[in-house]
Formats: structure tokens, C-alpha cells, sequence
């Protein structure tokens, strides 16, 4: 983000910027491409120096290509959706210079860059209510996001009255959209991101010194809605504008996030090339959120209201109980309380809210420190934010189910009593249900907290999973992917499930394989089949890794009679013993947990 019209920044010679359209070399590492921040009106210089200084001439001296999407580009005041609907188009627009196309790049965003970015990863659709479509096909592999107003600013109003920075207004509704795209989060597609986060700021815009860049606080910068360790603090301003000093919003001197040099004082520098380059010392330049003494105490809080059929109330305001001074929530004009810099709490805080109708409302939650939360707080049935994964196990990440896979639904509210079924499973228990795209998927077990089915043999991509029973419904996206491998395993220390394939002899400690054993392994996620002879093959064959060893597959598919249970059978290798052998399998891409077995 930058005040484009007011920037005062010297030019500088562009040194391995390739052009756009102009074939690239291919490489060791994927070319680099950067996305500039908001720029008012695109009239004035949206050129690679103004908004990145010599980054091309540093990553060149690292062996690493850059190229450069001008979100100006997409249009004047497109949506932010549109300008990663554009971004996409560019991506499959890039070929090397043998004619193949450019299957893989790097990224490195500045401010709104970062939310173009997400939109792309999302496939975020400029409609109401939100739609998540797949993105174009050129894989993210690494990201690193400068400044980026994940959660909103308080200077988007500064900005203009377009289109765009209503969106990075605090609390929007596409910010909070794009915040819970994904059973209630945003895990930024698996691909592996950091965020660099600035505390040059005077306060102006948090109202605490050091808690901000100028325009964006630190929890919203942050990036531990995605995963924790993986935001860096650097005590640089959000980008270098007279506007700000004026304001006293930053000194003046004070380095900024975007304007990146050569010099190894740059400390943004230092950390884009050793994570672009795939090394460690990013992640001891700066402050990590998780120790940064400002960040350790913050929290902040996106927060939406919705009745028990999940749909959105009206809110007058929200107030922390108890809070000595007492800390206000307001709402904003889309019914989304948002604040950046609340009291962070490992425990369970009280939020009171006024509804637009109805009786003020007290709800208990918790507030990690360093980041945003957001929150969908709603009577009756509410499925929790990740909380549909995998029946074995644990959680994966990025977080996908796949077809005909036994998943987990983890919640609250979700059933009256604890109730199960056999086969044939049945598409209701009680008064519970679960649709999956409108259709109700057989249910194996259900409780408050925990519901177990079996996923239909849907397409891969976005669906819609509802969870419906006498008190109301919830519905999440849940994205289906072609495998998620899960290995079922029999207790704390991961002892896989698994027979010997001659015996049926349930493997253990007891009773363990040998080399040249056939074993049969139970997991569920290896996604579609086909059925041939009786049996059902998973249309994707997995490999199995047996100590490190690839060992031959002679059956992968559903285990017969069981619905949503797989087994691979395969041999185990002859020079491998171990009390606890690990064994690994991978599919579409996807690896399993980690299970172990007992060779001897």
C-alpha cells in the first residue's frame, strides 16, 4: 500500500527485471514475481523502482530472476478479487525461453499485493454473497508478503474512496471473506509463506508506539492465521511517504518495508533472499510475533454475528466484560466487529454484544496473541475453524478432505446425544445431518462435539458442508482434493493399523513383521476408485515408503464392505528390522502422517 501520488522516491536503474511477455531462463530456483501495493488513481509512477527499489539487482546476485505485475494493470478501481483474477492471467501468460510454460514461481507482495495474492490462492470471485473458484494452474512455491493489511487499516480512508480501499477498510466484508474461505480460515493453499512486519510506526495508526508500520499494526501484518512462526518484525515504516512523516504517523529516516537494496544492513533484504533461496537465517532477523514484547500481549478480533440457521445479524456494538479501562468494540456499516490490539488471552475472555434486536449476548472465546482471530459466533450447530479433517488423524495441512474419505467434523452443538451406526450407514442419525453440496452424505457417528461420515464421491474442488439438526445449521467451504492420505494408527505412539496380509495377525510389538512380509495397512483418503473385479482401485496409486525404502504396492483401494476405509497391501522390504519403522504414504502429491511398525 502507498500513497502513489505523494511518493518521493529517486529512480533506479533496473538491473535483471525481466520485461512482461519477454521469455525467462529457466533456473535453479523458479523466477520471482513481485506485486506492487495500492496505488490512488494509477496515474502516477507504478514502476518496479518506485515500488521496490533495486530488488531486482539483489535477488540477481543471488541467482534468482525477477518479474513484476503492476496491479495498474487490472484496471482503475477494479475490486481486489479482479486484480487476482489478473494476476492469474499473467502467471499463464510466462514462458521460458524453450517455449515451455512457467509451471512454478515465487512470490513477493507489498501491502495490497498480499491480498491479491490471497484472492488468486482463494479464487475469490467479485460477487455477493462470496464465491471461491479454482485459481489459474501456476503453483505458488514460496511467498513473502511485506506490510499486508490481512486484517484491514485504519489509513485505507487516507487513501481514496475506491473500490479497493473499502476493502482493506477494518473489518470489511471481503476482509473477513477472505479470512474464513476455508472451514472458517485462510490456510494460504499449503504453499509455504512468511510475512514481514514493520514497528517503525509512531503509533498514529494503532495507537501504540511501535505496534504499526505508519498504515498496518502488527496483528494485522501478521501472518499466524496461517501458521505460527512464520511472521518477522523489522523496525521499518509501512513505505516512504512525506504524507506519513507529516502526519507523524513515521520519522522521517526511518527505513521502510518496500524500498529493498543491496546493502546487508537492509534487514527485509536479508530475510526475502534467505527464504527465497531456502536457507535459515531469515528466522533469526528481527523479532518473531511470538516474542516481539508488543505482540505477545496483542490480539486482535474480526467478529460476525449470525443466527442458528447461520445467517448474519444485525450488531450495534461489542464490549470486552470487565475490562478495566473498559475496551468498546464497535461495529462497522457491514454488522463486523474488528480491533487490532486487544488484551491477548490463552484462556477464555468475555465479549458482550448488542444485537441490531434482541437481548445483549454474552459469549466466552480466546484471543491468541499476535494475530487476528476471526470469529463466527452463532447459537445451535457451529462447526469449528479446521475442524473438518481426516477420521485418522492428524489434521493436515494445507486443510483438504478427499472423495469417499472418512472425515472428522469437530465442533459444538452438533448433536443432542452420542449416537452410532453401521453398515449400511444411514444420511441421518436422529435429527442430525450432514450435505454436502445440498446432499446428505451417510453418517457414522455423532455427538456435541464430533460428528464422523463418510465424504461423497464428489469432484475435486470447493464444496459447501453443512451440519443441520433440530436447533439450526452451519455451512463451511470444505475443499476436496484428489488424495489426503491419513493412516489410522492404534495409539499415542503411532503404531500403525495393520495386519500381517498372511496371518491376519495384527502387527505390534508382540507380533511383528519380517523382511519379506506382505502387510496390509489401514487408512482412509486415497480418493476416488474404480471397480474392477469386485474390488475397488483407488484411481490415484499411492507409493508406500517403508524406513525411507519405496516398496511395491500389490492392492490400494477401499478395504471391502467398509465404506470410507482403505488398504494398501504391499511387501515389506528384506533390510529393514526396528522396534518403530516408519512408514509414509503418498498420493496426488499429498504424504501421510507418519505410522509406525514393529520389524524384526
Amino acid at each position: 500500500m502507498r500513497f502513489a501520488f505523494l511518493l518521493l522516491l529517486p529512480g533506479i536503474a533496473a538491473a535483471q527485471l525481466y520485461p512482461v511477455g519477454q521469455p525467462i531462463p529457466k533456473t535453479a530456483n523458479p523466477p520471482v514475481v513481485f506485486l506492487d501495493g495500492y496505488q490512488s488513481g494509477c496515474t502516477s509512477d507504478s514502476s518496479f523502482a518506485s515500488n521496490f527499489g533495486a530488488a531486482d539487482q539483489l535477488l540477481k546476485n543471488a541467482g534468482l530472476i525477477s518479474l513484476y505485475f503492476d496491479n495498474c494493470t487490472a484496471g482503475r478501481n477494479v475490486t481486489i478479487e479482479a486484480a487476482g483474477q489478473a494476476f492469474g492471467q499473467f502467471l499463464s501468460t510466462l514462458k521460458y525461453t524453450d517455449g515451455t510454460p512457467v509451471t512454478q514461481v515465487d512470490v513477493v507482495a507489498h501491502s495490497m499485493g498480499g491480498l491479491i495474492l490471497r484472492c488468486y490462492l482463494s479464487g475469490k470471485q467479485d460477487v455477493t454473497p462470496a464465491q471461491f473458484l479454482p485459481p489459474a494452474t501456476v503453483p505458488i512455491r514460496r511467498a513473502v508478503l511485506l506490510g499486508t493489511p490481512h486484517f484491514g487499516s485504519n489509513a485505507a480512508g487516507l487513501l481514496g474512496s475506491d473500490k479497493q480501499t473499502a476493502e482493506m477498510a477494518l473489518g470489511s466484508q471481503f476482509l473477513f471473506d477472505l479470512g474464513t474461505w476455508n472451514q472458517g480460515s485462510d490456510d494460504l493453499r499449503g504453499i509455504s509463506a512468511i510475512s514481514v512486519a514493520g514497528s517503525g510506526g509512531t503509533g498514529l495508526d494503532s495507537g501504540t508506539a511501535a505496534f504499526d508500520d505508519g498504515i498496518v499494526a502488527l496483528t494485522s501484518a501478521s501472518l499466524g492465521f496461517y501458521r505460527p512462526g512464520v511472521s518477522r518484525i523489522v523496525p521499518y515504516c509501512h513505505t516512504a511517504n512525506s504524507l506519513l512523516t507529516f502526519l507523524g504517523a513515521c520519522k522521517s529516516g526511518t527505513p521502510v518495508l518496500n524500498i529493498l537494496s543491496t546493502d546487508p544492513t537492509n534487514l527485509v533484504g536479508r530475510i526475502l533472499v534467505s527464504f527465497l533461496t531456502g536457507t535459515s537465517e531469515w528466522q533469526s532477523i528481527g523479532d518473531s510475533v511470538e516474542t516481539n514484547p508488543l505482540s505477545v500481549i496483542k490480539a486482535g478480533l474480526n467478529l460476525q454475528l449470525r443466527d442458528s440457521n447461520d445467517v448474519p445479524l444485525g450488531l450495534i456494538s461489542g464490549a470486552l466484560a470487565n475490562a478495566t479501562p473498559p475496551v468498546s468494540l464497535p461495529a462497522n456499516s457491514g454488522n463486523i466487529i474488528y480491533n487490532e490490539g486487544l488484551p491477548a488471552s490463552n484462556t477464555s475472555i468475555t465479549i458482550q454484544l448488542t444485537p441490531t434486536t434482541g437481548v445483549v449476548q454474552s459469549v466466552s472465546l480466546k484471543l491468541p496473541a499476535g494475530t487476528v482471530t476471526p470469529t463466527i459466533l452463532k447459537p445451535g450447530p457451529v462447526i469449528s475453524p479446521r475442524g473438518v479433517i481426516p477420521a485418522a488423524g492428524p489434521a493436515p495441512f494445507p486443510y483438504d478432505v478427499s472423495p469417499g474419505e472418512y472425515v472428522s467434523i469437530y465442533g459444538s452443538n452438533l448433536a443432542s446425544a452420542t449416537s452410532g451406526a453401521t453398515i449400511p450407514y444411514p444420511t441421518q442419525i436422529g435429527d442430525v445431518q450432514v450435505l454436502v453440496n445440498g446432499t446428505a452424505a451417510p453418517i457414522v457417528f455423532v455427538s456435541t462435539g464430533q460428528i464422523n461420515f463418510v465424504y461423497p464421491n464428489v469432484a475435486p474442488g470447493l464444496t459447501k458442508l453443512t451440519v443441520k439438526n433440530m436447533n439450526g445449521q452451519h455451512t463451511v467451504n470444505v475443499r476436496v482434493a484428489p488424495a489426503v492420505p491419513s493412516i489410522f494408527v492404534l495409539d499415542a505412539n503411532g503404531t500403525a493399523a495393520a495386519l500381517n496380509a498372511v496371518t491376519g495377525t495384527v502387527v505390534g510389538p508382540n507380533s511383528p513383521l519380517h523382511p519379506g512380509d506382505f502387510l496390509s495397512l489401514y487408512l482412509t483418503g486415497l480418493g476416488a476408485t474404480t471397480s474392477t473385479n469386485g474390488l475397488d482401485y483407488a484411481q490415484t496409486p499411492p507409493t508406500v515408503t517403508i524406513g525411507g525404502i519405496s516398496v511395491p504396492v500389490s492392492y490400494a483401494g477401499r478395504t471391502p464392505g467398509y465404506a470410507g476405509l482403505d488398504q494398501i497391501n504391499c511387501k515389506i522390504p528384506t533390510s529393514i528390522v526396528g522396534a518403530a519403522v516408519p512408514v509414509v504414504v503418498t498420493s496426488a502429491g499429498r504424504s501421510s502422517n507418519t505410522a509406525y511398525i514393529t520389524i524384526q
